[in-house]
Parts: structure tokens; sequence; C-alpha cells
């Protein structure tokens, strides 16, 4: 494939990519975002590959990206990306698009037994090919335009080699007999959905709320609910309005002197401040709303802490020696929160066998070794 790619900016130039993608059957697809300097977040551009020709699709000139949803949504069209599991809810919250034959060269690396999982890094190892991968470039305001001719052709490299890169991996996969597994994690990215955020639980996502008392909590709420009425305001993400640091320290000492609280700015005068002042007393004021109800574990009998314990132990040390013995990080290899519950309840290793967290190709590949470890 060549350096070239053609920069898709007007309806035209769309329809015409679309009759080159539509005919292709693998396509490589790559986004880029601006939530780092916009809120709510937006799709900026659309890189889209296929065997011969890049194309970097600017949405934000286009009217309709349906026919892009329409060809990723066919069966016999297999997507390739590279980590994409931003992309995938990404494209759900802004076009309701689905991706139904998904093939991820992120996963696909960690399953041949790689380590530095980055695309650039994951091209350098398989295929020799070294992109630049500039941090200023890639934490830029997508949103802006023009895009400068780097930025454009960071974006084009991000999908010009993952054809190659994916039949690379494809083959080693079918020696290692891995390629089920990769399927498998690869149809479970691809039925992620993207939920919108519930209002009332954007407290609980603040860092430091659980440090509150209740008292606390209605106040952090309530300052939380003017950020966010100044976030969709001014167009910038929360951290860029108010630090989630600034909103805990208010709500833990709501009297302080707001020129002295880091990370106000100019909240921290005129009018501004008088609206942080007014959120504070609505909060004292408000009933505190109910915190998240954390799952209970079972109560775990005094005499069985031991064994539990040792089970467990047991149980990761199978986890490790099965990583080695498949040159594979143990993480992939079996939840750990099914491990726990295995420890705590060995009786019932055949139900938790079907556990949602584990997958088919774990239960056929590891299900008997794992058996053995508990005997």
């Amino acid at each position: 494939m060549t350096d070239e790619y053609v920069l898709i900016d007007d309806e035209a130039g769309f329809r015409r990519a679309m009759s080159t993608i539509s005919r292709a059957r693998r396509i490589g697809i790559d986004l880029e975002s601006n939530g780092f300097f916009r809120y709510p977040e937006q799709v900026c551009l659309v890189q889209v590959s296929t065997s011969h020709d890049v194309f970097v699709i600017d949405p934000l000139a286009l009217e309709d990206m349906k026919p892009l949803g329409d060809v990723l949504a066919r069966r016999r069209v297999e997507t390739i990306l590279h980590a994409g599991s931003h992309d995938v809810l990404s494209l759900d919250r802004d076009w309701g698009m689905r991706i139904e034959n998904l093939f991820d060269t992120n996963i696909a690396a960690a399953f041949v037994g790689m380590s530095r999982l980055g695309l650039a890094n994951v091209l350098e190892e398989e295929l020799g090919v070294d992109i630049p991968k500039e941090k200023r470039i890639q934490r830029s305001d997508w949103s802006n335009r023009p895009l400068s001719q780097k930025a454009l052709d960071y974006a084009a490299n991000d999908v010009r080699y993952l054809h190659e890169l994916r039949e690379a991996l494809g083959k080693k996969l079918r020696k290692l007999g891995r390629t089920d597994w990769v399927k498998e994690e690869c149809q479970r990215l691809s039925k992620t959905r993207y939920d919108s955020p519930d209002p009332e639980m954007a407290v609980f996502n603040v860092k430091g709320w659980r440090s509150l008392d209740d008292r606390g909590l209605a106040i952090l709420k309530s300052l939380v609910d003017y950020r966010e009425d100044h976030a969709v305001r001014m167009g910038r993400p929360h951290f860029r309005v108010i630090p989630d640091m600034a909103l805990v320290s208010l709500a833990e000492k709501p009297g302080s002197d707001l020129r002295r609280v880091r990370g106000l700015g100019n909240f921290a005068r005129g009018s501004l401040a008088r609206g942080i002042r007014k959120a504070i007393a609505e909060g004292k004021s408000a009933k505190p709303p109910k915190r998240p109800v954390q799952p209970r574990q079972p109560r775990i009998p005094r005499g069985q802490r031991e064994a539990i314990s040792r089970r467990l132990s047991k149980l990761k040390q199978w986890r490790i020696a099965q990583g080695k013995s498949l040159s594979l990080d143990p993480a992939l290899l079996w939840p750990m929160r099914s491990l726990q519950r295995i420890a705590r309840s060995p009786d019932k290793l055949e139900s938790e066998m079907q556990a949602p967290e584990v997958r088919k190709w774990q239960r056929k590949e590891l299900g008997k070794s794992l058996r053995r470890a508990l005997v």
C-alpha cells in the first residue's frame, strides 16, 4: 500500500469513497475524537482502509454517515480495529452503528504472546513498520479545522497497515490453535453498547466522593450539577471546567474562601463564584443521594477462611503456571473474580464454568486442568 490517502470532506467525495468501501470484503477502521477538549465528546474523524486505499473521512462536513454503518453491519465484511473498545462505543453513541464481524489486532497480539500492545509497538515487532506516534498530535483537538498535514498523516497511518497486520497475526493464531479464542473475544467486544450516563449517578464518578459524609455528598451532587451545566454551556470536558479535587474540597469545607480553593480559577470570582455559593447552599438543604449498593460478599465463617485462602493461592499459582506454559499473560486465561468464587465454593465449580465472565474457549482449553488443580 502506498503512503497516499484521500481526504473526504464533502458529500460527493463520500459517495465515491463508499462506492469503493462497500465492495470490500475487509476494511480497517479507526476514529479520532475530541473528548480531551470538548464536551460532549464527538467523533471528528473516521479513517477507513481497504486492501488498496485509505480514506480519511471528515464526519463534521457530512450530513449522514449511515452508508458506512450499513457496511459495518454486514456479516460478510470483516472490520479490523486496534484496541477498538472506545471506537465501538463511540460508533454506537454518535450514530447507532454496530460492527457485526470484528477483528481486533490488539486482542490478537495479546493472544500470540506480545506484551507491548500499542499499535506502533505491534507494527514494529510484527511487520518492521515504524509509524510516528506523537503525543502532541494524538492529544490534539480533532474538532479544529483545518487539520494540519501532520495530523492527517498521523490519522491515515492508524489504518494503513491493519490489513497486513491482520494477516500476519491471523497466521500466528492458526499455528498456535488460538483463532477461535480471539474470535470469541472479538465477538464479545462487538456486542458492547454505549450507555447514556445517568445524571443522578454522576456524583459517584467524582474521585474522592467516598470520603464524604451524607451532608458533604449532597453538597457535592449540587456542585456536580452546577459544573455539568457549565460544561455543556462552555463545550468543555468536566476537568477543564472545575477539577474533581476542587469540588470535593468544597464539599468537605463548604465555608472555604473560594480564592484559596485550588483549581477553581475564574469560578472563584464574580458571578461564577456566586453560582458556586448558591450550589453549596442548595446542597446543604438537599436530601443526600442514595449511595450505590455494593455487592455483598457472602459471609465466610472464621474456620473456613484459611482453607479458602489456601485454595485461592493454589488457583492463582495454577493460572500463573498456565500463562508460562502458553507464553501468555495469565490474566487472559481465567477471570480473577471467578477464581475467587471457586475458592469460596469449590463444590460449585461446574456451575461456575457457565459464569458470564468465563469464555467458551477457556472452558474447553483449561477446564480439565482447572478441575485437577482443585483436587
